[in-house]
């Protein structure tokens, strides 16, 4: 069963731009790792027979553990 991390207002949200620029990748790439990352505020825009869109609210905290998970800082001495 998945738990959801309550809504931190205090903590420091960033958008996919801002990470992207941060680590120097692509928005895209940025998209894919966090969208489902537990901690990241998803809000979808739809309307009537149109696609939808999503926007990516991070957590700091979030960006530092994926790319904690994919660097040498994720690896157990």
């Amino acid at each position: 069963m998945e738990t959801q991390q309550p809504f931190k207002p205090s903590a420091k949200y960033l958008t996919v731009q801002q990470v992207s620029e941060r680590r120097h990748l692509h928005p895209c790439t940025i998209r894919r790792l966090f969208i489902n990352e537990p901690g990241v505020i998803v809000i979808i825009f739809q309307k009537p027979g149109k696609r939808s869109y999503r926007t990516l609210r991070i957590p700091e905290t979030a960006e530092r553990r994926v790319f904690a998970r994919f660097t040498n800082g994720g690896i157990a001495a």
